[in-house]
């Protein structure tokens, strides 16, 4: 049976001389999500927080159903736990896995688990900026919001790294200590969808950037926002990215509005 488990403090000593597959599966906490196949939750270990998320496998029939849309199915954590990895040997902050385990060479039934630290005090992005259009920040606090995401953001996709969730919810702002324009910590998290390649595929950048430009459509950004936030995603001269960069422009406002309309369909009080 294919097997890998790789265990670091504390869960290395919590579970020395148990089965780890069946350890975690008794752990306790507030649960997030309860799939048949799947289960996030909330558990504390000598006083610290972590998040496990434990994959049962998804079936024959969700793997063929991903594969008719022409879409990679999620087997499991191993998705997340590469993807962390990745991450931070490119400097960009994220979830920091201490558990993880994978057994079973069967793609439809593989159980796997991934155990991360939890990130607290923290708040997401969208939370925190959602007053911005009414109440506008410190200008010099809001650049360097701007500049932060567009630096993780290009760090990303230059190691090979597509998000396929990229809105600002899923970074969160560190809260202590206070965020200041000289010292902000940001953390990507939620990346059992990504992928990792030896290099991020044009479409696959240009997907990942439409979500997050749509995803900060809403909180009064203006022009020069956007244009320092390429310019410090590229790191080239505005004018070289205006002219090299022209499909990816014409590309991503229909396409964030696109994804604004939906998003406001979908979500739309029921009257």
């Amino acid at each position: 049976m294919a097997r890998e488990l790789v265990l670091e403090t504390p869960f290395a000593e919590l579970w020395d001389g148990q089965d780890p597959f069946v350890a975690v599966e008794a752990l306790q906490g507030k649960v997030f999500r309860e799939l048949e196949g799947r289960r996030t939750l909330r558990t504390e270990v000598a006083g610290c927080g972590y998040f496990v998320k434990i994959h049962r496998g998804i079936g024959w029939g969700e793997i063929f159903k991903n594969l008719l849309y022409l879409r990679l199915p999620i087997l499991g954590a191993e998705t997340e736990w590469l993807a962390s990895r990745r991450l931070t040997a490119a400097g960009v902050a994220t979830l920091r896995a201490v558990a993880y385990g994978r057994r079973g060479g069967n793609p439809a039934c593989q159980h796997s688990f991934v155990i991360t630290e939890e990130l607290a005090p923290t708040v997401g992005l969208d939370e925190f900026c959602r007053d911005w259009s009414q109440r506008p920040p410190a200008l010099a606090l809001k650049r360097a919001l701007i500049a932060r995401v567009a630096d993780m953001a290009g760090r990303m996709h230059r190691a090979g790294i597509n998000h396929r969730d990229f809105y600002i919810c899923h970074f969160l702002l560190h809260l202590d200590p206070a965020p200041t324009p000289a010292a902000l910590r940001l953390s990507i998290i939620d990346l059992h969808r990504a992928q990792c390649r030896a290099a991020t595929p044009r479409r696959w950048r240009d997907k990942d950037l439409a979500s997050l430009y749509f995803s900060a459509l809403e909180i009064g950004l203006t022009r020069r926002d956007f244009l320092r936030f390429l310019r410090a995603y590229f790191l080239r001269p505005l004018r070289d990215i205006l002219r090299d960069e022209a499909p990816l422009l014409r590309y991503l406002v229909p396409e964030g509005e696109r994804l604004l309309e939906r998003y406001r369909r979908k979500f739309a009080p029921k009257v």
